[in-house]
This record gives C-alpha cells, structure tokens and sequence, in this order.
C-alpha cells in the first residue's frame, strides 16, 4: 500500500510539474520585458510623487552594476554597458515620467538614448545639459546609508558628478533611497500571478526532494540532498540565488542553536529513520526570487505518522506564523512589527526568534527588517522603514520547544512567502501546515 502511494506522490509531482512549465527563454525574455514597460509606466510614476523626487539619476560600469539600474536593463541585456546613465523626470503636471539613457543607443525599447554626441562629445556634459533643461527640485541619488540595494551610487562616479555638477544643481542632490526601496519593493498584479506559478514550483520541488525517490535513508547523506536540490534546479532550466541547506535533529546530545543551523551545520550527515529534516531552498525565475524552509519527519520501521510532540512543535511555529502576519499594517515599521509579534507570542508561552524580510527582485529584498536572527529587540535603519501595499514578504522565523522524549530542545524553523496588498496577508501559493512525511 505505502508503495502505491509513493508511485501516486510522484505521478502528481510529475503531472504538478507539468502543469507549470518552464518558458523557453525567448518567451522569458520577452515577458521580462513586458512587466519591465508596465513598471516603468505604472509604479514609477506614483513612486516618485510620493518620495517627492523629480529627477532620478542612476549611474552604473559594466560588470559593477548598481542593483537597482539592474533590474531596469531590458532582459537581452546581462550587464550595463561601458558607463551606463539612465535619468527619470517626473513631469508634476502629467503624472508622467520621462525616460532617458544618456547613452549611444536606446536601453531596449523603454528607454531612448538621449546623447548629441555632436553638441556633446563627453557623456557627463550631456547629462549636465539634461538636468539644466529639466531644472528638477530634487536630484536622487543611490546613496543609502540602510539599504545596499539603495547604495549602488560607486564612489569614483559619485566625485565625478560632484566635480560636473555647477553649485546651485549640486545643492539638490538628496538621497533616493525611498524611491528605490519603493521600486525594489512594490509588485505589479501580473508579477503577483507569476509568483503563484513560482512559489507552486518551489514547494513542488521540496516535496519531490522529500520523498523516497530521493532519500534512502541509512544511505543518504545531507550533502546529497543538498546537491539533488541543485541539480534538480538546473535540469528544469531554472537557477537558484542561493546554495541549499539541508539539516537535521534528531534524538541526540546535540544542541539545535542558531549559529549551527545558520553557519556551524555538519556536513555529510547521514539521514537516518527517525529524523527530522529541515530544508532551506529557493529559486530564481523570470526576475523573482523565493524563499522556502519546511520540515520533514523520515518514519521509523511500524510508524505511519510523526510522533505527536514533532506535531505539537510544529503547530507552535505555524502559530507564530499567524501571530506575525497579523501584525502587517500599511505604515508601520518592521521593528514596530517585530515587537507587538515577539510580545503576543511570549505571551502565549512561545519562544520565538523572527527574521522576516522582504522578497521580490532579490531574495534578502529591500524594504523593512522584520528582525534579524542576533537582533530579536530591532534593527536599525532598515527595521524603521515602513510597511507598503503590494509588497511580498519570506516570513522567515522559529519556535523552540523541548522535547522531553529526546530530552532537549528543539527548533522549528519556517519560511514562506506572502504578500501585502495593504489591507491583509496571504501566503502567495500556501503554507506547510504539517510536517512532511518520508517512508521507506
């Protein structure tokens, strides 16, 4: 019976797999396109009204690309090139903004190249003359002090803007990084479907990786799953944006700390009957990024579940979940998150430890700081920016909980990625609920 049902498992993998197929990379290139115009077209405008920024100027060198010019350059397009300026007016009285590429030719269709090299033959003159006939009020800059995705400004074109600059435009300089955090951070509809379509690949591969098929226990070492993920991530013609971790507990002497699971984890460790699996796992596609950590029990010879107290753990992390989700509201800061979350669950007699962050156009993505695993009373800077509407989120986070049948204490540790629509949260493609079983 458990082989027929293992034999079903993977044929709905398969069909599972099947039903989210892989778009070739032409047809990936040119939906990256199109999501790209759409942005440029209906974000950005509304972005930079708030941040109250008419002129935006991002500056980047082939092959040190400022993270957020990255993310603006047209999909055939897998570096800047030479020196690379993109420039954005915001016209008060249309709403609209002007693009511009100071530049020998068009940065792909969105973006016109906007550089007499006739009337200007150094590219910093042109830029010059652009923003006197603009005469914006305020100049950003990635310049950030909280944000390294906002910091993308190098420090060699940075002297060199200064020196072009005439005093009365260099006075206007400010910092962008409310507007490229609001850029980095703020999803379209149409990216919010894709991602569905993402985080449903994402679990789908967990699930295969946690089964039978893969793992033999008594034989399979972490390290082998390890590289299985990987792997499993190239042939679908994927990439991912981070190397996996996978680890276990089980009934032993060793203590389950955050620095082992975080950066002293064994290698190599053979999976044995009776553990507990923990996986740490994301992909990248079409531009996004997910962040997944779920659990999974390996079956002693006669158990057809988990041990209730795995169980009972398991369902105190899912309720820390809850706990934190429920504090999102538009305008309040991560760490204003972090404390009513941390409060209510130590309430509640949990022993929580959060380190949420945003997700999107990368996978530690701007936006607030919901704790960081080594500050659990805040973090500065990044933690005191606020929350948005449209934005996704990895709620990354554990639980402790002593286990008196194994005689010590144990972590449960989840990740699952939401989304904020600015009045409530919802998982974008689900939540495990229940720890994964494996049979053999």
């Amino acid at each position: 019976m458990k082989k027929l049902l293992l034999i079903l498992a993977l044929v709905w993998l398969h069909i599972a797999l099947q039903a989210q197929p892989i778009l070739s990379e032409r047809e990936q290139s040119r939906v990256v396109d199109e999501i790209l115009e759409e942005r440029f077209n209906t974000i950005l405008p509304d972005l930079m009204e708030r941040a109250g920024i008419d002129f935006w100027l991002l500056i980047a060198r082939e092959y040190n690309e400022d993270p957020v010019l990255r993310t603006m350059l047209p999909s055939t397009w897998l570096s800047a090139r030479r020196t690379t300026m993109l420039a954005f007016y915001f016209n008060a009285t249309t709403k609209q903004v002007e693009k511009f590429a100071i530049a020998r030719y068009n940065v792909g269709k969105s973006i016109p190249a906007a550089w007499d090299m006739s009337a200007f033959p150094d590219q910093w003159d042109a830029l010059v003359d652009l923003i006197k006939k603009k005469d914006p009020k305020k100049i950003g800059i990635n310049i950030s002090q909280d944000f390294g995705h906002a910091d993308g400004l190098d420090h060699s074109h940075y002297e060199l803007l200064l020196q072009k600059l005439p005093t009365a435009l260099k006075n206007r300089l400010v910092s962008a990084a409310p507007l490229a955090v609001g850029w980095l951070e703020t999803r379209t509809t149409r990216e919010m479907q894709l991602y569905q379509k993402l985080v449903a690949i994402t679990h789908e591969i967990i699930a295969e990786g946690f089964s039978s098929r893969v793992i033999n226990p008594g034989v399979t070492t972490t390290d082998d799953l390890v590289w299985w993920f990987r792997q499993r991530v190239t042939s679908l013609g994927l990439t991912t944006w981070f190397h996996p971790s996978v680890s276990v507990q089980r009934s032993d002497t060793v203590n389950f700390e955050h620095l082992r699971s975080f950066s002293n984890r064994p290698e190599n460790e053979v999976i044995l009957p009776g553990d507990l699996l923990h996986v740490d796992f994301g992909i990248t596609y079409l531009r996004l990024n997910t962040d997944i950590q779920q659990h999974a029990y390996v079956l002693r010879p006669g158990e057809a579940d988990a041990p209730t107290y795995l169980k009972k753990a398991f369902a105190t992390s899912n309720r820390l979940q809850d706990i934190l989700t429920s504090q999102f509201k538009t305008g309040i800061t991560g760490n204003d998150i972090l404390r009513a979350a941390r409060e209510q669950a130590i309430k509640e007699g949990i022993k929580p430890s959060i380190y949420t962050h945003p997700l999107g156009l990368h996978g530690h993505a701007a936006g607030p700081t919901i704790g960081l695993w080594d500050k659990q009373e805040g973090v500065p800077g990044s933690g005191d920016y606020p929350v948005y509407s449209h934005t996704a989120y990895s709620i990354e986070l554990n639980s402790a909980s002593f286990i008196p049948e194994w005689g010590k204490e144990i972590r449960i540790m989840l990740e699952e990625d939401g989304y904020f629509d600015g009045q409530t949260f919802r998982y974008i493609a689900g939540r495990q609920e229940k720890l994964r079983l494996i049979s053999y």
